[in-house]
């Protein structure tokens, strides 16, 4: 694996964090750039190219945000996780319930098809088929998802125009507090058969507090993708394989799920590159456009008020160039992506 040293800055001194494999170490912490709506377009076009992402500060309205969080967490309260008294839109983890039961989608403990288990089945189950649903509702699909202002916003950020097409596949992911976190990954490895021009937005559907679970980035990790990814793909031809063939053993030496690694400590050890994180947390508004190859994961979410981490993954594709048609359906275990 390609190796590369972090710039000097002093070591992290805000909260603990924590990832699927232990503590962060201070040094191995550094912060996001911030991108206010005053920023010229050039100014953060060059940001995206130099960093691999830009935070943009509240580029959707606040109210919307909370409007979609408070009709999520209604479909969700029949299974039991919020706390008895509060509201839905505060997402407040019932603490008397097993976390376990409660799994998010795409953070490990799987079945064979891809289904997020629990202890409990008939809990985890109703808990799990909600989530699952939500991604299926018009006030998700039709109105979040399509929100004028992110697809306007990035219609004129890649100058795509009206090429810009946001893809019918998302991904629509809750953390409860002290369950399993995402892990090391690049978009790339889920995108291999369109170009390498994609853009996600990852869109925090709530406040996430610095300790909540928020994604992390790693600094400047879209050049180490881009190497891993020249790599493979010199070894791939070296040895004779078809594109076709390539893009399946690539994915067939990637861990369960696609994943880089499962432990973003011992990764960020392995490269000698910091993890990026927003110094005081995301806030309802914020977005963060990050290209293909920007690796990422998050943190585990450890809210002092049992806070349940809601974010969302949408992707934006140049519809005149070649793009990954397995994204052209709404999201569901085990989907062949």
């Amino acid at each position: 694996m390609p190796h590369a040293t972090s710039n000097n800055s002093a070591p992290w001194t805000g909260p603990q964090l924590h990832v699927n494999d232990g503590p962060l170490r201070p040094d191995q912490v550094g912060l996001l750039r911030k991108t206010t709506l005053d920023t010229p377009m050039e100014e953060i076009r060059r940001r995206y190219n130099e960093d691999g992402y830009v935070f943009l500060k509240q580029l959707l309205p606040r109210k919307d945000v909370l409007k979609a969080r408070e009709q999520y967490f209604s479909l969700l309260q029949p299974s039991g996780c919020l706390k008895p008294g509060s509201e839905p839109v505060e997402g407040i983890f019932d603490s008397s319930k097993n976390r376990r039961d409660y799994p998010g989608i795409g953070a490990g403990g799987a079945d064979e098809n891809g289904r997020p288990i629990g202890p409990n089945p008939e809990i985890a189950s109703k808990f799990i088929d909600l989530a699952l649903q939500a991604h299926n509702e018009d006030w998700y699909k039709e109105t979040f998802c399509k929100h004028p202002a992110l697809l306007e916003f990035v219609q004129e950020f890649t100058g795509w125009r009206d090429n810009t097409m946001a893809v019918k596949r998302t991904l629509l992911r809750n953390n409860t507090p002290g369950n399993n976190a995402i892990g090391v990954h690049y978009d790339q490895i889920f995108l291999r058969h369109g170009a390498d021009t994609a853009v996600t937005a990852w869109v925090p559907m709530g406040d996430v507090k610095i300790t909540g679970g928020g994604l992390i980035y790693l600094e400047k990790g879209h050049t180490l993708g881009v190497e891993m990814e020249k790599v493979f793909t010199l070894k791939a031809k070296q040895a004779g394989f078809s594109d076709e063939e390539a893009r399946n053993a690539f994915n067939a030496n990637m861990m369960h799920g696609g994943m880089l690694h499962n432990g973003p400590a011992e990764f960020s050890r392995d490269v000698n590159r910091r993890w990026l994180v927003a110094a005081d947390g995301y806030e309802a508004g914020d977005v963060v456009l990050h290209n293909a190859f920007a690796i990422h994961a998050s943190t585990m979410n450890y809210d002092d008020e049992g806070v349940i981490r809601v974010g969302t993954d949408l992707r934006f594709v140049d519809s005149s160039k070649k793009w990954d048609k397995r994204w052209d359906k709404t999201y569901s275990f085990n989907d062949g992506v």
